[in-house]
């Protein structure tokens, strides 16, 4: 049997793999949590053979924190299970050590046998991700600007996109403040945009938030 542990912000998203894996003899769940902090209890306590954890879960604020989640239990294969799009985050998630990327756009079969191949020892990603990791340094660089920021440039540009102020990123990511004002500039820079507005209208448009 695989044990699981779903780590999610939202309470229909637990009701509903709970609801899925019901009746199923393969598979048990160990643990539903909505926070970093609740998972790593329960990857400390329990055993845990497969999580499947959102990008977007509270308290997992970088892709550092979960390279050091996936450092730290390292018997525990990781899923992420997120709406954060694939071709942009995938390819970093996968760096950090992650076994698999499934966008919950998914039909729960494919998650299913996403988490069986995960626990055989299997990365697992879509042919979407496999294609843009194929073409990292191919296509039209109009078409490719978001290959030129680093995993931290995109959170931070994924924070700015929320409305979040400097001094606020500088706090969920450990940074202070003049480096998040460095970030942002290197960010227009890239981007080739002036300003605030113009930056999340062009993340926007190539889908990184």
């Amino acid at each position: 049997m695989i044990k699981l542990c779903l780590a999610d912000n939202h309470p229909v998203v637990h009701y509903g793999m709970k609801s899925y894996f019901k009746e199923s003899s393969e598979f048990s769940f160990v643990g539903v949590v909505n926070n970093l902090g609740n998972l790593i209890e329960v990857l400390s306590d329990k055993t845990v053979n497969v999580a499947i954890v959102d990008l977007e879960l509270e308290g997992l604020t970088s892709i550092n924190a979960l390279k050091s989640l996936v450092e730290e239990f390292p018997n525990t294969k990781i899923i992420l299970f997120t709406n954060l799009a694939e071709q942009i985050y995938a390819p970093n998630a996968l760096k950090a050590g992650v076994s698999g990327y499934v966008h919950k756009s998914a039909r729960m079969d494919a998650l299913e046998t996403a988490i069986v191949k995960a626990n055989e020892g299997e990365i697992v990603y879509s042919e979407l991700v496999r294609k843009n990791l194929a073409l990292l340094n191919k296509g039209k660089k109009s078409e490719r600007l978001y290959r030129k920021l680093s995993s931290r440039e995109i959170e931070v540009l994924r924070y700015l996109s929320e409305g979040k102020k400097n001094k606020e990123i500088a706090k969920l990511l450990d940074l202070n403040e003049k480096t998040i004002s460095t970030y942002k500039l290197r960010l227009l820079t890239k981007l080739h945009v002036t300003n605030l507005v113009d930056l999340v209208n062009k993340a926007k448009t190539l889908d990184i938030v």
